[in-house]
């Protein structure tokens, strides 16, 4: 009973804390002629953070890994009519990151905005999952954000001026089954990126951390499935791409933009991320139990099955037609979204 009670009075505490900060929170800034870096942007989320921020006047500079899907992006990109400047980049190698930082500085004088938002999915059934598939995630998800952050640091803070945007995950909240590399990954990138709000605020650098659920951006298409990898696309395209569960990724992206101008510390984006977000927080232990009942009645197994990881679009070859034709029917928005944004 006394659990009860103090849970319900956190619970009210917390609401009445949202709704002091919501009240109060920093006008949004304008940032009109500063230069912002967006990791990963090539594509989905990166390509659309970087229009937003081109159309809130920001001159861009865009990294990915492929140079040729990177060109078209900056040929789109450029439409908006801000200044873009496309580096091919590797976000898990140092000596790349710091490259690349140097000639965007070169090149507009200074990076004010930093943006860490390349990732890479991968799932399947621990059973399916190698220690290399940790070594990936993390060297993308954590490790290259922090490459970028320390790279971009030394001339933030000479300004004492600067903002950085980490775009995490509600996997690194609550780790969820059959992403378990990913969920890892995002869950460092959180502490760290938590972490530095707190060391780097009095040197006048805001950084924000953005807590996206799951988005309607084509990923599905690109991520990595492993183990039963025909059954594992099929779950993961239909919880990515159900209007319900996933979001519109540009209604998304308006939303880091705003939390981005407010300097806000931290910002979870869509329902469903913020209801495990909060169950998570006030029930840990149940909501861990709860999503491991679910993996084993409704998550595929992985026995029998070797280590090889195959991209979402042959995944979802592999699935018998007639009930391809109706997985695609039920993933319509996402196809779409594909398209619209680079994928």
């Amino acid at each position: 009973m006394r659990k009860s009670i103090a849970a319900v009075a956190l619970t009210l505490a917390g609401v009445a804390t949202t709704l002091a900060v919501m009240k109060y929170r920093k006008q949004p800034d304008d940032m009109t002629g500063e230069v912002a870096l967006i990791t990963g942007s090539s594509r989905g989320l990166g390509f659309i953070l970087a229009r937003e921020f081109a159309r809130e006047g920001c001159d861009i500079v865009i990294c990915a890994r492929h140079a040729e899907e990177l060109e078209q992006a900056r040929i789109e990109l450029a439409k908006e009519g801000r200044a873009v400047l496309a580096i091919p980049c590797d976000i898990s190698n140092q000596d790349d990151v710091e490259r690349m930082v140097d000639a965007a500085t070169k090149h507009f004088g200074r990076v004010d905005i930093l943006v860490n938002n390349a990732g890479v999915i991968q799932a399947g059934a621990l059973k399916a999952i190698t220690l290399q598939d940790f070594v990936d995630s993390h060297a993308i998800m954590f490790w290259g954000m922090l490459y970028a952050t320390f790279a971009v640091l030394p001339q933030m803070r000479a300004r004492r001026s600067g903002r950085i945007v980490n775009i995490t995950s509600i996997g690194g909240k609550a780790s969820i089954p059959h992403l378990l590399p990913y969920s890892s990954a995002k869950f460092a990138a959180v502490g760290l990126s938590e972490g530095l709000r707190a060391e780097l605020r009095h040197e006048g650098i805001t950084v924000t951390t953005i807590i996206p659920g799951l988005m309607r951006t084509g990923s599905y298409l690109k991520a990595l499935f492993k183990g039963n990898e025909a059954k594992e696309f099929t779950w993961f395209a239909l919880s990515d791409n159900l209007p319900f569960l996933s979001m519109d990724a540009e209604r998304a992206a308006h939303l880091i933009i705003e939390a981005t101008k407010r300097g806000e510390a931290e910002r979870v984006i869509s329902i469903p991320a913020t209801i495990l977000a909060r169950a998570y927080g006030l029930f840990p232990g149940v909501t861990t139990d709860l999503l491991g009942i679910v993996a084993r009645l409704l998550l595929p197994k992985a026995e029998g099955v070797d280590h090889y990881a195959v991209p979402g679009e042959v995944a979802r070859k592999q699935i018998p037609l007639i009930r391809r034709k109706i997985l695609d029917m039920f993933t319509i928005l996402g196809r779409r979204a594909a398209v619209r944004f680079q994928r």
